[in-house]
C-alpha cells in the first residue's frame, strides 16, 4: 500500500472509533453515510457532528486531485473529528521521547570524529520557539515567533486563524555570552498594535511568519505578519528592531498586507519587499514590490540613526509570484534575483530603472516546497551564482544558476524539505533540519514521530562532494532554523512542533530549545586570533588594517554576513575573501570589497583562517559609501 493509502486508512479508522468513543455533546457526523445537516438528535448518542461549512474549509485541493471529491471530504471529516476528541497530549510521552532522541543522538554521533565531522554539544531550553532568528552585529541572537494556543503536537500551535488578542506576538534576544539559562535571555516584546480585524483588541504585534532583512545601521527589518482568519491573513506591519538598545520601532504601514513575503537589502542599503499572503487571505499573493524606506529617505547607516515612522514606496513593476517566499538575493551585478517556489517564477529586478525581466525556468520543473538556497562565494568579489537546494522531498539534487542559465549539481543523500543550508568560514555549505513535508516528518501530518534520517546533518566540500554527518537531537522541520554565531559555532533552533512533543516539562514557560553544533574546523587544534579592528565604519576598496597575535598563522581573511531566516529563507547570507595586501608584525592590512554591489552596506564578521581552514574568533566591521 502507498504512502498516501496508508495514511487515509488509518485517519478512517480513527473516524470510525469517533461514532463509539466521542463524548456527549460534542458536533460531528461520524461517517459519510450520515448527512452533515441532519438534526443532533438523528445521531447515535456520542455522535460528533460536523456541518458542511466545516467541510469546504478542511478540503484540501490535493487531496481532491488525488483521491477524488468524496475521499477527500471524507478525510476532512476524519481530521476535524480527531480534533474534536484529541484532549492534549500526555507529558510522559514528552518526557520519553526527549530519552530516545538524546540517547540515540550519542550512539549515532559516537562514530564521528569531531576533527572531521564535527560535534553536537549543548542542548537547552529556550521562552519561545525560535521560528524567526537573526543574528545581531552584538553578538546577540533576536529570535521570535507567536504566543500558542495549543500546547499538543498533533494540533495547529499558532493562533494562525485567531481573531483577536489571542494572536499575538512575542520576541526575545538570546546573549551567548551569558550561557545556557534563563538568565540568558530577555524579553523584548513586539509593540502594542490595535490590529484592522474589528476587535479593538490591542495585543503584542503578531509579527510571526514575517520577513525579514538587515539595514546597513546593524538594525533589523521585519515586514508583515498574521491579521488572522481566513486560513493566514497578511498584516502590514514595517517595524525595525534596534539591536543596540534592544527596542522596537513601529513605521508607516504597507501599501498592502503579506504573510509569508520575503526581503532582501539591495546595494542601496534599502529594504525590496514583495510576495506573501495578503490582507484578503490565503490565495490572494500580493504581487507589489515595496520599498524601505521610501526613495528620497535617506538610509540609515548609523547605530544611532533610528528609523522612526519611516514610510515605504512601491516599485512600478510587481513581482508575479503565485507561491509564498520566494528566495532573493542582491548578487554583483547590483539586481536583485528573485527564484519562486515554481519552476516558472524565476526573475531578476533592476533597482534603477525599476523593471523586471523573466529568467529561465528551473529545470527540475514543476513546485518546491520550503527549502534553502544559497548564494555561492565568489573569491575575493560579491556572489554571482545561486544554488536551490531542499523543497522537494523525493529530489536530492541541487541546481545552480549562474551565468544566465541553470545547471544541476552535486546532490545530497536525499531530498528533504524545511532544511537550513549554511556557508561556513571556510566556504564549505552545511546543511541542518528538514523533514518530509510541513508538519510530516514522514509519518502524516501533525505526527511528531518520523523518519530519522531527518535529523542527520550533510556537509559539502571544497569539490561539491555531500557527506552525511552528525545527527541533531531533534528532527526539525517546519520553522528550524540555524545561524552561525561569531565564536563559529552553529546555533540550531525552531520546530514548535518537536519542541513541545519533547518538552520535558509542557507548564515551565520555557517553550523551546536551541542546540549547538561545532564544525569540525573547531577540533583542529589552536585557532588564529583576531585582536584588534578599526573602530567606526569602513569604505570600499580601501585599506583595512587589523591586529593578531597569530600573524604569521593567518592565511586568508574572510567578511561573512550574519544570518536572518525563517521558513528556510535567508536573503543576507555571503562569503567574501578579502585580499591579504601586507603584513607588518602583528598587523595585516586587508582590502575590502570593491563596491556595495560586491557587499551590500551592513555588519559583517570578520574571520582570519589558517591554511587548514580553521577560524579565528569573529570580530565586526561594518562597510559603508563613502559622502
Amino acid at each position: 500500500m502507498s504512502r498516501r493509502g496508508r495514511w487515509a486508512l488509518a485517519v478512517g479508522c480513527a473516524a470510525i472509533a469517533l461514532s463509539v468513543t466521542a463524548p456527549a455533546g460534542a458536533t460531528v457526523s461520524p461517517a459519510r453515510s450520515v448527512p452533515s445537516q441532519v438534526p443532533a438528535s438523528d445521531l447515535r448518542p456520542g455522535g460528533v457532528r460536523i456541518t458542511e461549512a466545516q467541510i469546504r474549509k478542511e478540503v484540501r485541493p490535493a487531496e481532491v486531485k488525488a483521491l477524488g471529491r468524496a475521499a477527500a471530504e471524507q478525510l476532512a471529516r476524519d481530521r476535524i473529528g480527531l480534533r474534536a476528541v484529541d484532549n492534549g497530549y500526555p507529558q510522559p510521552t514528552r518526557t520519553l521521547s526527549l530519552k530516545r532522541h538524546t540517547d540515540s543522538q550519542r550512539e549515532l554521533n559516537a562514530k564521528f570524529d569531531p576533527a572531521q565531522w564535527g560535534k553536537f554539544t549543548d542542548y537547552f531550553s529556550s521562552p519561545d520557539y525560535g521560528d524567526h532568528v537573526a543574528l545581531l552585529p552584538t553578538g546577540k541572537v533576536l529570535v521570535f515567533s507567536f504566543e500558542p494556543v495549543e500546547d499538543s503536537p498533533n494540533k495547529e500551535t499558532a493562533p494562525t486563524e485567531v481573531i483577536g488578542k489571542e494572536n499575538a506576538g512575542r520576541a526575545y534576544v538570546w546573549d551567548p555570552a551569558r550561557g545556557t539559562g534563563a538568565g540568558a535571555f530577555k524579553a523584548v516584546p513586539p509593540p502594542v498594535v490595535d490590529m484592522p480585524d474589528g476587535k479593538n483588541e490591542p495585543r503584542p504585534a503578531p509579527i510571526f511568519c514575517a520577513g525579514h532583512a538587515y539595514l546597513p545601521n546593524g538594525m533589523v527589518g521585519v515586514f508583515g505578519g498574521n491579521l488572522g482568519g481566513n486560513h493566514g491573513s497578511g498584516a502590514k506591519f514595517a517595524l525595525v528592531f534596534d539591536p543596540w538598545r534592544e527596542t522596537w520601532h513601529q513605521q508607516q504601514d504597507m501599501a498592502v498586507g503579506r504573510w509569508y513575503p520575503s526581503v532582501v537589502t539591495g546595494a542601496d542599503g534599502r529594504q525590496f519587499i514583495t510576495s506573501g499572503q495578503s490582507e484578503l487571505g490565503w490565495g490572494e499573493l500580493s504581487m507589489e514590490i515595496e520599498r524601505f524606506p521610501a526613495k528620497g529617505t535617506p538610509v540609515s547607516y548609523g547605530p544611532a540613526d533610528v528609523p522612526l515612522g519611516q514610510s515605504l514606496d512601491q516599485w512600478k513593476t510587481n513581482a508575479p509570484y503565485m507561491m509564498d517566499y520566494p528566495h532573493l538575493f542582491s548578487l554583483k551585478d547590483g539586481l536583485i534575483y528573485g527564484f519562486g517556489r515554481n519552476y516558472d517564477e524565476q526573475f531578476v529586478f533592476d533597482p534603477k530603472d525599476e523593471s523586471r525581466r523573466k529568467l529561465p525556468d528551473r529545470p527540475d520543473g514543476g513546485m518546491r516546497n520550503y527549502g534553502s538556497a544559497v548564494a555561492l562565494p565568489g573569491g575575493t568579489q560579491g556572489p554571482d551564482s545561486v544554488l536551490i537546494l531542499g523543497g522537494n522531498r523525493n529530489d536530492p539534487g541541487t541546481y545552480k544558476f549562474a551565468d544566465g542559465r541553470w545547471t544541476k549539481d552535486t546532490s545530497r543523500a536525499f531530498g528533504r524539505t524545511q532544511d537550513d543550508t549554511l556557508i561556513l568560514p571556510d566556504g564549505k555549505l552545511f546543511t541542518v533540519n528538514g523533514a518530509y513535508d510541513i508538519r510530516d516528518y514522514g509519518n502524516g501530518p501533525y505526527n511528531p514521530n518520523g523518519d530519522k534520517k531527518y535529523r542527520q546533518t550533510e556537509l559539502r566540500d571544497d569539490d561539491g562532494t555531500w557527506r552525511l554527518g552528525p545527527v541533531q537531537r531533534l528532527p526539525r522541520g517546519y520553522h528550524s532554523n540555524a545561524v552561525l554565531l561569531p565564536d563559529g559555532r552553529i546555533m540550531v533552533t525552531g520546530d514548535e512542533l518537536q519542541q513541545i512533543a519533547n518538552n520535558p516539562d509542557i507548564k515551565s514557560g520555557m517553550h523551546g530549545t536551541m542546540e549547538i553544533y561545532e564544525p569540525s574546523y573547531l577540533h583542529q587544534g589552536e585557532r588564529p586570533r583576531l585582536s584588534q579592528v578599526p573602530y567606526g565604519p569602513q569604505r570600499y576598496g580601501s585599506d583595512l588594517r587589523v591586529g593578531t597575535s597569530t600573524p604569521q598563522r593567518v592565511s586568508r581573511a574572510v567578511l561573512m554576513t550574519p544570518i536572518t531566516s525563517t521558513h528556510s529563507v535567508d536573503t543576507s547570507q555571503r562569503r567574501l575573501e578579502l585580499p591579504i595586501t601586507g603584513r607588518l608584525g602583528n598587523e595585516l592590512v586587508l582590502r575590502t570589497p570593491q563596491s556595495a554591489k560586491d557587499a551590500p552596506p551592513g555588519f559583517y564578521m570578520l574571520f582570519l583562517l589558517d591554511d587548514k581552514g580553521v577560524p579565528s574568533t569573529a570580530k565586526w566591521v561594518q562597510l559603508r559609501p563613502g559622502d
